[in-house]
């Protein structure tokens, strides 16, 4: 029965006569696409009133294209947010400010609905697959030809030395490429870009200009020297008073941006000492400036790995934030540190303390101590106490490289 009714649909189409007249070429391609789709779904039978009805699933008329649909859409809103680039590029080069356009709730939650998680470590397992030498020269040689990576720089500038993408990501430097300022307190970690720096005003850091993130829900909540969790902070100002120890100073920060052409190790920007370490599982979003523009609160949906201690002046920390593709973050005197582990959970956090019975201090740092590491490009952020004559020797949008000056008092 259910054959016959569908045989007989073109019969009783073929009588519309003006209107197969005006739409011929439309009926015969769109009628023929919608006859082979009904010919292969499954029917169901239901009884009305002792008369059989043939059907199929609602839900199933629902798959019949799903990737053209997928497709236009997701192409039209990438040409969207092309197409705002492009007149906000525009608008910067006729000097007019632009007012920053944050994600909208739905934006965000749809862009962590990407399993970059996943991606990231199927990214770093393809790191580590040893190229085979004919074809180390030509991948190498794109990736630095796409991203200008100087491998004059570099302790080894032979290409075929670098098995895999991940030796080549963490190459060395020779020893006089990375000169370390002794004239100044705080130097740069890593090569990167300055997004962001200034004075932590009303417990609200900028990621960039106009756009901040609570600095509570960066850090998490403070613990004591003996790892145990501080009173919760009533208010704003009571977490800051916990950050700042020492009458007089005051909070600053600096946020970094590594590139995928960059130098992927950090370094100690200071000489401090390092007592505790607290890993937060998260999303792995690109950390890009554009990306930093529009989604508010950033680096705390991040996976992110925070070191606190102190240094001369009291609190110091670094924080380096995880993003797409970049899932390992290796910190070199942390064995027991594993990031973008499906065992974890997003939204939690654990705390690793290295004051230990034998070691009341913790881990010295000396400034420009090698440090750690990222896969790929990512972000480092610096928060830490100091005087209030401390100044930035900066200027926001300017590249910088590791063991240039930050700042001093």
């Amino acid at each position: 029965m259910a054959a016959s009714v569908v045989n007989g649909w073109p019969r009783l189409l073929r009588g519309f006569t003006p209107w197969r007249s005006s739409f011929h070429h439309c009926e015969n391609t769109a009628l023929s696409r919608v006859l082979q789709t009904l010919r292969k779904l499954p029917l169901r039978t239901f009884s009305a009133n002792t008369r059989k009805f043939h059907t199929t699933p609602a839900r199933t008329l629902f798959l019949l294209r799903p990737l053209p649909l997928l497709f236009v859409t997701g192409g039209g809103y990438a040409g969207y947010r092309q197409y705002e680039k492009y007149r906000e590029r525009e608008l910067e080069k006729l000097g007019l400010e632009i007012p920053p356009k944050l994600a909208s709730h739905w934006e965000v939650a749809l862009y962590k609905s990407v399993p970059t998680r996943l991606l990231s470590r199927a990214w770093g397992r393809l790191n580590q697959v040893e190229l085979p030498q004919w074809l180390r020269r030509p991948v190498y040689s794109l990736y630095i030809w796409t991203f200008g990576v100087n491998m004059k720089e570099a302790a080894v500038e032979d290409l075929h030395h670098y098995r895999n993408l991940s030796e080549f990501f963490r190459r060395k430097l020779k020893p006089q490429a990375r000169p370390v300022s002794g004239l100044h307190s705080v130097i740069s970690p890593s090569d990167g870009k300055i997004l962001n720096f200034g004075q932590v005003k009303n417990c609200e850091v900028e990621q960039v200009k106009g756009i901040t993130y609570s600095l509570e829900s960066f850090l998490g909540p403070r613990t004591s020297v003996e790892d145990l969790p501080l009173p919760p902070a009533s208010s704003c100002t009571s977490f800051r008073n916990q950050l700042v120890t020492r009458e007089g100073n005051e909070l600053y920060h600096c946020v970094i941006y590594l590139a995928p052409g960059d130098y992927h190790c950090f370094h100690s920007p200071t000489d401090w000492t390092v007592s505790h370490r607290r890993h937060f599982p998260g999303s792995l979003m690109s950390v890009n400036p554009g990306m930093a523009r529009w989604i508010k609160e950033l680096f705390c949906h991040n996976e992110r790995v925070v070191l606190t201690g102190d240094w001369k002046h009291g609190f110091f920390s670094l924080t380096a934030v995880g993003a797409t593709n970049v899932g390992s973050i290796r910190i070199y005197f942390d064995q027991d540190l594993h990031t973008n582990s499906p065992r974890y959970s997003k939204g939690s956090y654990n705390d690793f303390s290295f004051v230990t019975h034998a070691n009341k201090e913790g881990i010295p740092m000396r400034k420009g101590e090698r440090l750690g590491e990222f896969n790929l490009g990512s972000t480092i952020v610096l928060i830490f106490e100091a005087p209030k004559d401390f100044n930035f020797k900066l200027e926001a949008g300017q590249k910088i490289r590791f063991g240039e000056a930050l700042g001093s008092l």
